[in-house]
């Protein structure tokens, strides 16, 4: 599971259909290598400038309610940031 933050959405005007109804946005991890960027679709409501949990991987099937061809998924908006040392 990856900690990150919203960077901005991704527009498609033509998707897949069972991409239909997830929108996608753009996550920078919070910890590792920050250079990299995720496209992660989101079903919960996630907006720019949130911190949320994204799960990726194969592991991201067992988090979305139909087949769809998404290998990062955002599964919960962090109320608060982790403290260092707690």
């Amino acid at each position: 599971m990856i900690l990150g933050t919203v960077k901005s959405t991704v527009v498609s005007t033509r998707k897949m259909p069972n991409l239909v109804g997830y929108k996608l946005l753009l996550i920078e991890p919070v910890y590792g290598n920050i250079n990299q960027l995720i496209v992660a679709g989101d079903s919960i409501g996630a907006g720019i400038g949130e911190m949320v949990l994204v799960t990726t991987d194969t592991t991201t099937q067992y988090a979305i309610d139909r087949q769809a061809p998404i290998d990062a998924f955002i599964v919960g908006i962090v109320d608060a940031p982790p403290v260092e040392g707690k």
